[in-house]
């Protein structure tokens, strides 16, 4: 059943309350909230389905300009990168017109499993044709028959979305192979990370630990690919532990209080270890009970060999952990950037339940770097710019990967 005009005058009444007391910024990055407020008010309450209803809020919170905002609904769509573990670059070709072209198909994803390949052309969703500038979008908990091309050769495929139900109601999402290591050869280790699951992440650090003291051991260099990561966890703290000898400052949180009364981030409780078995997160939920404003340190691994020689791929679907990761090799010059800048959507979300099966997705926290840089809104500019090619995906060639390994190479 639709929702009601007072059942969205309620929901409205709590998005506004929520973000007047728990928006990270309390100049609301210099917008005029009760303004915006005023403004899509009779958009959002005279909306005459619940998917209006949904579009007019996602207007309203768009005005704030900030990343990590949203409601989520029963049959909200969520964006491919989470959904089907994928992204897109917009292309025209002449079989087949301005098309969604699929760009990170990362590896053990919803796509890659439905047999989606890098430069596919996204025709249709079920019996819905798609086209830019309408970004594809896919609704959790379903199994869906989409229609792709390559090179004008049409096929049907079934991608399975039937998780249930989130882990995150921040964060629904369908999870991808987040961790898969390999040798280029005897001295190039080549991690690709396609996601930082879970809040703390153990299962992901112990992956990550078991494949650096395992088949990446010898290795000289060090080839890590980030496309495609849409963020996720304080699991990464792990991957930058590795880049480093010692016990570094990475950046610290930066909450509402703090950006109201001022802080000092020396004096800020350091997060620098990630447990290797769950029970040990009981003294770490203690420790940080109820606290949004927390240094990372990194865990202070040691020497490794390919110290001082490694590259880090990203492009502009590397949000998030994965921004903060490549801003954090940037910064203390411990890895060359290699591929396309990133979205610089780096923030700290919260899920807060406001009724009626909607849940308001709202940034709580912004992430500033150890040197008082913040990433959301900026992005990421690599070292060396080099822009994903249609054509050459086509072909089966990795431009952005090939001059990565040749900068490692001539290291």
């Amino acid at each position: 059943m639709a929702l009601t005009r007072s059942e969205r005058e309620q929901l409205l009444q709590h998005i506004d309350d929520a973000v007047q007391q728990k928006f990270y910024d309390p100049h609301f990055n210099g917008r005029n909230w009760k303004e915006i407020v005023a403004q899509h008010r009779q958009q959002v309450l005279n909306s005459d389905s619940d998917s209006a209803f949904e579009g007019a809020v996602a207007d309203l919170l768009d005005e704030l300009g900030s990343s990590g905002l949203g409601i989520l609904g029963p049959h909200t769509a969520v964006t491919p990168r989470s959904s089907i573990n994928a992204s897109f670059r917009a292309v025209y070709t002449n079989s087949d017109g301005l098309r969604w072209a699929f760009q990170d198909v990362l590896p053990g994803g919803v796509a890659e499993c439905a047999g989606v390949k890098p430069a596919d052309l996204l025709i249709a969703i079920g019996s819905r044709e798609v086209e830019p500038p309408v970004s594809p979008a896919f609704e959790m908990g379903r199994g869906r028959e989409i229609v792709v091309s390559r090179a004008g050769d049409k096929r049907s495929l079934q991608i399975d979305l039937t998780t249930q139900k989130p882990k995150y109601r921040s964060n629904p999402y369908s999870e991808p192979k987040s961790v898969a290591a390999s040798l280029l050869d005897k001295s190039i280790a080549n991690l690709k990370v396609s996601l930082f699951p879970g809040y703390v992440g153990i299962e992901f650090a112990n992956e990550v630990s078991a494949a650096f003291d395992g088949i990446l051991h010898d290795a000289s260099r060090l080839l890590i690919d980030l496309r495609g990561n849409p963020g996720g966890g304080i699991g990464g703290l792990r991957v930058m532990s590795y880049l480093t000898p010692d016990k570094t400052p990475i950046g610290f949180s930066l909450d509402r209080p703090m950006a109201e009364h001022g802080y000092d981030k020396e004096r800020l409780p350091r997060f620098g270890h990630i447990p290797r078995f769950k029970f040990q997160l009981l003294p770490l939920a203690l420790k940080f009970a109820n606290k949004r404003s927390i240094a990372l340190v990194t865990e202070g691994f040691g020497r490794r060999p390919f110290h001082g020689r490694v590259a880090i791929l990203v492009n502009e679907h590397s949000t998030g952990a994965a921004e903060m990761l490549a801003q954090f090799a940037q910064e203390n010059r411990l890895g060359t950037i290699v591929g396309s800048k990133t979205a610089g959507r780096l923030v700290s979300r919260s899920g807060i339940k406001i009724g009626n099966g909607y849940t308001l997705v709202l940034p709580v926290a912004a992430y500033m770097s150890w040197n008082g840089d913040r990433i959301e809104g900026k992005g990421i500019t690599p070292d060396v710019p080099v822009d994903w090619s249609y054509e050459a995906a086509l072909e089966g060639r990795d431009p952005q990967f090939e001059v990565a390994l040749a900068k490692l190479n001539a290291a």
